[in-house]
């Protein structure tokens, strides 16, 4: 209301009189806004008042006057789609070079956004006459063309490209270009159409592919691209010449379709020439590459077209240069295309790559192929995937680790599974010397031991082992108590009796020598279960080793208690076998004291304490001649045979060794189980005598206790006294002079007594014996010959016994007697006459008198002319010239002269000197 009332006030101000007086009030009244921001003009143009419009403008209403938010009158009316006031403000020739002062906008960008404005076409073709700047820019950057688009007005469109000047190519802040929004227009409307903004654009000769400064030097195709514009790409394409423009990151309009996954434009890009083998600048990263990063599947697929077209000669007519796809570039990791995928995990993208003939077996940087990578992974599945397509089974990585190897260590089973259905070579060894089998089993890893035996792994392995020998894994898991691991190998099948051997060139110490199978390795480390396991799959329980020694001798050597009743269950063992030493296992038993196990053997094979050696000993004869009497006694607890003889020449019962190597109470314990006392060995000798010859006198003093028989005579009818006195046995001597009623004149087949024997063999203490027997033998003939007439002292003489002749002559022994060839001890031829003159000094009495029928001195034959003559200092017969010397015997109580012999004389004359 108010409105209309201003308007009514201004044709009354203008029709005063007094004009001139109010012209300059007019003139600010009609610039005037009211109180709603309404300007005179302004609403009579709005209410369509042309006269009074006329007369607002003859009174010097201003076109180009700007209400308080700048915008100017023109600019009002265009917005509110007023074709009148548009008209009307043009015709009086307002200013359209005036711009808003926000957008910045020219009356040319509000034309086109003004749909519904009449007379659009004549309203545009008087701002264009008017002078306006057709290519100015709004503060976005925009020109009438960009907000043509915009706003889809394809008239003002089409008249815009008809006017001399226009630049189809001047960018917005944001660097877009005409061209983009009407792709942008493209990919909305699908216009197809010679009539589209993109195609009259492009028949402009615009710059189809301009390059944004400000993003990294991207191009136009990149930027739509981008934002997945896949129609308006497939557009512009065929209008770029160069398709293979990187921006400053080195990425082509390739990366960009690949990274959007635009397949189709891929393939389009591809075959307009566009390189797929450009790389990044930093990454080296390849199209393909950014394929797989992203999982552009459907541009992964048309790289694969691409190049089985170009196999296939499809484009052989195209004069465009293509390139195929290398699936093979790393970047700068080193990686391929196919690296990458593995590497993420992106194994529905891997059979694509294979296609395109990606190298399944390329290596990365750290020399490890894509099977190795993906087994170090863990993953499992893909290392399965490429193996189905053409992994190298074999390959090894630059630390020499098989695949084989690397799933082992990273607890692959089905990866192990597959490996193996792929002809692995499941013998190769680790830098360590390990083999797979080996290698699973030192980590526990059971169940792919199994897969690796179930596809025909070496259960045996023979590798290096102590110095260098060559050894099975059974010898290794037994040799490093890995009990488990020897029990798995058994079940499976290994070898389980072989034994090392030295290596290549005769390598290996003890142990490649020793022949020890498995069985003995475990009988020697006390493995029980392993020997159990062994004993189930039927090991050879009488496997002999270097020393010819069988697992039971070596569990008893080592007092392994366990093993050797385990062994003993074995139906198959053989307890006669003996080793290098003639022992068998019983021996071995008792060798090592171990009573319980010689008393299984026993229990098994009671006739195993009657074997023989090679000697003809049995264990009891072996122990006594060792003084073992805890394995005696052991023995005669069992009731082995006591009176059992020695297989050889001597044939000697066990008491007979027990006289010579035993004591008392061996001897005794001996007797008590039964053996008899007067057994005889080959000589026909008691034990009597064989521990008379030892000089055991407690064992000689047992068995008169036990009756033995005192006087039994050897071969050689020597008594135990004959054979006391020649070993100078003292103690025994005594013993039996003392405790028995031996015979001690007795003569044996060289016609001697025992005295014979002691003159003629006696050693140092034959004096002390002698005066033993002189003790304890009553009227012992001491001047007895022997069968040739040797009295004991000529015997005593004969071996320059000084004490025992001296102890003979106190016992009053008879000088002169002769033997069977004449012989005295007066005739004896010696070195010196020393120990006869001595003899001679020491006489207390008169030597009892000899008779003979020669002379002693002369040798002439006594008749009834010759006179026999004794000397009455040694006895001798002599004629009457041998003994004409008279001399007084004082030490005799002879103290006139008596007759003597020359040499007594001699002696009782001179002295001994």
């Amino acid at each position: 209301m108010a409105s209309n009332n201003y308007i009514a006030s201004v044709p009354k101000l203008l029709g005063r009189e007094n004009y001139d007086e109010w012209s300059f009030v007019l003139k600010e009244v009609v610039n005037t806004w009211n109180d709603v921001n309404e300007l005179p003009l302004d609403l009579a143009l709005r209410t369509k008042n042309d006269s009074l419009a006329n007369s607002l403008l003859q009174h010097h209403a201003d076109v180009n006057m700007r209400d308080k938010d700048g915008e100017v009158l023109l600019h009002k009316a265009i917005r509110r789609g007023d074709a009148y006031s548009t008209l009307f403000l043009l015709d009086n020739m307002c200013d359209t070079s005036l711009i808003s002062p926000k957008g910045k906008d020219t009356p040319l960008h509000l034309l086109p956004s003004s749909k519904h404005l009449d007379q659009i076409d004549v309203i545009t073709k008087k701002i264009l006459k008017s002078g306006v700047n057709i290519n100015a820019q709004n503060s976005r950057g925009f020109t009438a063309l960009h907000v043509a688009i915009q706003s889809d007005n394809k008239h003002i469109f089409k008249t815009l490209l008809e006017q001399p000047g226009i630049n189809l190519n001047l960018k917005t802040h944001e660097e877009h270009t005409p061209l983009y929004y009407a792709l942008l227009r493209y990919e909305d409307t699908h216009d197809e159409s010679d009539d589209s903004y993109a195609y009259l654009l492009i028949k402009m000769n615009v710059v189809t592919n301009p390059i944004y400064s400000k993003q990294k030097n991207d191009s136009l195709l990149q930027v739509i691209m981008s934002l997945g514009l896949e129609n308006a790409s497939m557009f512009l394409i065929s209008y770029v010449e160069n398709l293979d423009h990187v921006n400053e990151e080195g990425y082509s309009v390739l990366h960009s379709a690949c990274f959007g996954n635009l397949g189709t434009l891929s393939l389009k890009l591809l075959e307009g020439g566009a390189n797929p083998n450009l790389q990044t600048y930093e990454e080296r990263q390849t199209p393909l590459h950014l394929c797989v990063l992203k999982k552009s599947v459907d541009c992964l697929e048309s790289f694969n077209t691409f190049n089985t077209n170009i196999e296939k000669c499809e484009y052989i007519e195209s004069e465009i240069k293509l390139i195929p796809v290398d699936f093979n570039l790393r970047d700068s990791k080193g990686d391929t295309p196919l690296m990458v995928a593995v590497n993420k995990g992106f194994i529905d993208l891997i059979p694509a790559l294979i296609r395109g003939k990606a190298d399944v077996n390329v290596r990365n940087n750290d020399d490890f192929t894509l099977l190795h990578q993906a087994i170090m992974k863990e993953d499992g599945n893909t290392a399965i995937f490429l193996l189905e397509n053409g992994a190298d089974v074999n390959a090894v990585t630059a630390e020499s680790e098989s695949p084989l190897q690397l799933a082992i260590h990273c607890r692959l089973p089905d990866v192990v599974d597959a490996l193996c259905s792929k002809g692995v070579d499941m013998s190769g060894k680790d830098t360590h010397g390990n083999c797979p089998l080996w290698a699973a089993l030192d980590s526990e890893l059971y169940d792919i031991a199994s897969i690796l035996v179930r596809h025909g792994a070496d259960t045996d392995c023979w590798c290096e082992g102590p110095d260098g020998c060559q050894q099975t894994l059974l010898h290794r898991a037994i040799d490093e108590n890995k009990e488990a691991v020897a029990i798995f190998l058994i079940q499976s099948g290994c070898d389980l009796d072989c034994h090392r051997i030295p290596g290549p060139n005769g390598e290996g110490g003890g142990e490649a020598k020793d022949k020890s199978s498995p069985l003995h390795l475990c009988c020697q480390w006390g493995l029980n279960t392993v020997v159990r396991t062994l004993i189930e799959h039927r090991a050879n329980v009488n496997a002999r080793d270097a020393e010819n020694k069988t697992p039971l001798h070596i569990a008893i050597e080592n007092h392994q208690d366990d093993i050797i009743f385990l062994l003993l269950t074995v139906p198959e063992i053989d307890l006669s076998l003996r080793d290098k030493h003639g022992m068998s296992a019983f021996a071995s038993a008792l060798t090592a004291r171990n009573n319980k196990a010689a008393q299984a053997i026993l229990d098994k094979m009671p006739t195993a304490a009657e074997q023989f050696d090679s000697k003809g000993q049995n264990f009891l004869h072996v122990a006594i001649k060792k003084k073992d009497i805890e394995s005696v006694l052991f023995l005669l607890t069992v009731n082995v045979d006591v009176n059992s003889r020695v297989q050889d020449s001597l044939m000697t019962p066990p008491i007979h060794l027990a006289s010579k190597y035993g004591d008392e109470t061996m001897v005794r314990s001996l007797i008590l189980a039964g053996a008899r006392v007067d057994d005889r060995n080959a000589q026909k000798r008691t034990a009597l005598h064989v521990s008379a010859e030892a000089g055991n006198a407690p064992v000689v003093s047992a068995l008169i206790q036990n009756d033995v028989n005192c006087d039994a005579v050897d071969s050689e009818c020597d008594n135990a006294l004959h054979i006391a006195v020649r070993e100078g046995n003292l103690g025994v001597v005594r013993v039996l002079l003392t405790e028995s009623t031996i015979n001690a004149g007795a003569f044996n087949l060289k016609g001697r007594n025992p005295l014979h024997e002691l003159c003629k063999y006696g050693k140092e203490n034959a004096a002390a014996i002698c005066d033993l027997f002189l003790e304890y033998i009553p009227n012992l003939q001491i001047n007895k010959p022997d069968i040739n007439g040797n009295s004991p002292l000529l015997l005593a003489y004969m071996k320059a016994n000084a004490s025992l002749c001296r102890s003979l002559v106190r016992a009053n022994a008879c000088l002169g007697l002769e033997n069977n060839e004449r012989v005295t001890i007066f005739n004896y031829q010696v070195p010196s006459k020393h120990l006869l003159n001595r003899l001679l000094d020491q006489l207390s009495q008169a030597g009892s008198w000899t008779n003979t029928d020669l002379c002693q001195e002369c040798g002439k034959a006594f008749s009834i002319t010759v006179r026999t003559h004794h000397c009455r200092h040694c006895g001798r017969a002599l004629c009457n010239k041998c003994s004409d010397q008279e001399v007084p015997i004082i030490k005799f109580g002879e103290n006139k002269p008596v007759r003597v012999c020359k040499v007594c004389f001699d002696v009782l004359k001179c002295g001994v000197n």
